[in-house]
């Protein structure tokens, strides 16, 4: 996929829609396919708690629209970046993904930075996704036209997955990252850690990055010494 070199985010390789498990969110992935491959849609929100795959789905569709050929670009604002001079030139893409937007609302900088962005990448009829703690209208933007705007969007709310498919959908990210997660690992981690599925996630990426080291497969007494949790 072609990224910008002001950006510079990589994607997780895991982070595909084929390793998403969509439980009820069938038409929020559908809509966000659809922006991964074809121009001139609306802008899409989505919103939801923390473990609810907003993050992956947005990293997958950069990764599906960077397979069809086409330039996509992910900003995770979270990251604390200098200045919101970092946008400028994502006008030129055809897909931008903005996460956690709820982390730059009310800095006046920010907010005209995204207004400019919002109306320079619809005049080129490149497509916006963004994810969000929460919906536009529930967020302190304080530029009234970008608020306007943002509350236009197509806005589907993530509904998180229950513990079976949490389940399904750690064994599809270890499929993913080359691994296999044998059932009573996977058990120990749902049991041990917060159901919140993006800690599962960051848990699996720290075994992933200890096994490959260590040369050792995925066993609870892996996990044990990795994450360090309490009996």
């Amino acid at each position: 996929m072609e990224q910008l070199p002001l950006v510079g985010v990589r994607l997780r390789a895991a982070s595909t829609f084929e390793s998403f498990v969509v439980g009820e969110n069938g038409p929020a992935v559908a809509a966000l396919r659809a922006r991964a491959s074809t121009s001139g849609l609306p802008p899409l929100w989505l919103y939801g708690a923390p473990g609810s795959g907003r993050s992956h789905l947005l990293q997958a569709a950069c990764a599906r629209a960077g397979a069809l050929g086409r330039r996509a670009g992910y900003l995770p604002l979270a990251s604390n970046w200098p200045s919101a001079d970092i946008v400028a030139g994502l006008e030129q893409l055809e897909l931008v993904c903005l996460d956690d937007l709820e982390r730059v609302c009310g800095d006046p900088a920010w907010e005209r930075a995204l207004f400019a962005l919002y109306n320079e990448l619809g005049e080129r009829g490149g497509c916006l996704a963004i994810a969000a703690a929460a919906a536009p209208l529930a967020l302190p933007i304080g530029l009234a036209d970008l608020r306007s705007r943002l509350a236009a969007s197509v806005i589907w709310s993530l509904r998180a997955l229950d513990e079976e498919l949490q389940g399904a959908a750690l064994s599809a990210r270890a499929r993913a990252l080359g691994l296999e997660l044998p059932e009573d690992t996977l058990l120990y981690l749902q049991r041990r850690l917060p159901r919140d599925l993006g800690a599962l996630c960051d848990a699996l990426d720290r075994l992933d990055a200890a096994a490959l080291t260590q040369q050792r497969r995925l066993t609870v007494p892996l996990a044990r010494s990795v994450l360090q949790l309490d009996e």
